[in-house]
């Protein structure tokens, strides 16, 4: 924390949020100045999320085919047979 202030500045908060920055500089002892360079330095030193790559999910490298019993031929069956595991999973246990 710099202690060799040069600057002055004006800044206006909601009254609410100056009363709390106040109450808990004076509950841990320390200036309002303090624990406002304290909250600025920890959000500007945050990294930024914009700064870094994206990372794409994995692909999976799965390999196989199809469930036993499905034949994309006869799809209305394998519709069928989703509705009824979905009924039994509403039914519960």
């Amino acid at each position: 924390m710099s202690r060799h202030m040069a600057e002055r500045t004006t800044v206006r908060l909601p009254k609410e949020l100056l009363s709390r920055a106040r109450r808990k500089a004076a509950a841990e002892g320390r200036t309002l100045t303090s624990l406002i360079e304290d909250g600025l330095r920890s959000v500007l030193d945050r990294p930024n999320p914009e700064n870094h790559p994206r990372r794409l999910p994995r692909v999976s490298q799965a390999r196989g085919g199809l469930a036993p019993g499905v034949d994309l031929d006869r799809i209305s069956a394998f519709e069928a047979g989703e509705d009824l595991a979905y009924a039994e999973r509403l039914r519960g246990p």
